[in-house]
């Protein structure tokens, strides 16, 4: 397990060592992490399920498990607002920090740890997780943070345009229609796929603000307390209650554990939240797991 993670953040840190240095520039990493969101990794995604076999009967509870616990942490943490003594914006930018995950980390993770199989599972995942993340996020920040409507049409345009579930869902009718599509097509999806996970961490790593933790020590521990410890806790339960076993279940714990993604701070920008809370909570989460995801995943996965 240690071999498997030790890489994956040894290559988180070494994107904020190269934006730290200015290289190659000051305006790769944002070109990098759009090119990774829009096409490797749904490259990725797409010749992983194309050709998955969905035979593990654990499919299903991982996904139920998953999404169980997503709206339980959620639930509590609204429940425990006023406890945290935060404003509108800040609690809003604990609550993201407390249900994100970051995809491109949980995909590394599960890749090393599990292969194709894994993947496939992954994937199944994010379809289960990313609609229901955002169907979350996005009202409880609009209406905190005083930003914009965020429910309605806008709301399903934008699941509707996102390219990881749109890569999801090529990969799943590309399966069960039974079409095969020529070997090179395959192969050169493979190609993109093999830069999907080196690129998607090292933006995030070129993502990290650390010196944004400043004065933000008990947010962020509320956001990490929900996201690195509960959250894992409550899916393991669940995903056990509904019969998940096996390398699902070790999925479902990892993509629980998982640090909190960047599109979070996007969206505290462009909603009203927090985004310098936003931005100490990712960083801090992201170092945080790095301690946290081996403990977590052995006790629970």
């Amino acid at each position: 397990m240690l071999n498997a993670l030790v890489p994956v953040f040894a290559v988180i840190v070494l994107g904020h060592v190269l934006r730290r240095a200015d290289f190659p520039g000051a305006g790769f990493w944002a070109q990098a992490e759009r090119m990774t969101y829009v096409l490797l990794f749904p490259a990725l995604l797409v010749n992983t399920l194309a050709r998955a076999d969905f035979g593990d009967a654990s499919t299903l509870p991982m996904a139920l498990g998953l999404m169980a616990g997503l709206a339980l942490t959620g639930a509590g943490l609204l429940a425990l607002r006023g406890r945290t003594g935060l404003d509108g914006p800040a609690f809003s930018s604990v609550f993201q920090g407390g249900v994100r995950m970051n995809t491109y980390v949980g995909l590394a993770l599960v890749a090393a740890l599990h292969g194709p199989h894994g993947l496939a599972l992954a994937a199944v995942a994010m379809v289960a997780l990313i609609p229901l993340i955002n169907l979350m996020c996005v009202p409880v920040v609009a209406r905190l943070g005083g930003g914009a409507n965020g429910h309605g049409m806008g709301l399903v345009r934008e699941l509707a345009k996102n390219p990881l579930i749109l890569g999801c869902v090529a990969g799943f009718a590309l399966n069960l229609s039974g079409l095969r599509l020529p070997e090179s097509v395959y192969e050169a999806l493979a190609v993109l796929a093999r830069a999907a996970l080196p690129m998607g961490l090292l933006a995030v790593g070129a993502g990290l603000r650390p010196g944004a933790l400043g004065g933000a020590l008990r947010p962020a521990l509320w956001a990490s307390g929900a996201k690195l410890v509960v959250l894992p806790l409550a899916t393991a339960l669940l995903c056990l209650l509904f019969g998940a076993r096996g390398t699902a279940l070790d999925v479902a714990v990892i993509f629980a554990a998982l640090p909190t993604a960047t599109s979070a701070y996007i969206l505290a920008r462009q909603l009203g939240g927090d985004a310098d809370l936003m931005a100490a909570i990712i960083s801090a989460q992201t170092l945080l797991a790095a301690l946290t995801l081996p403990v977590v995943i052995a006790l629970l996965g």
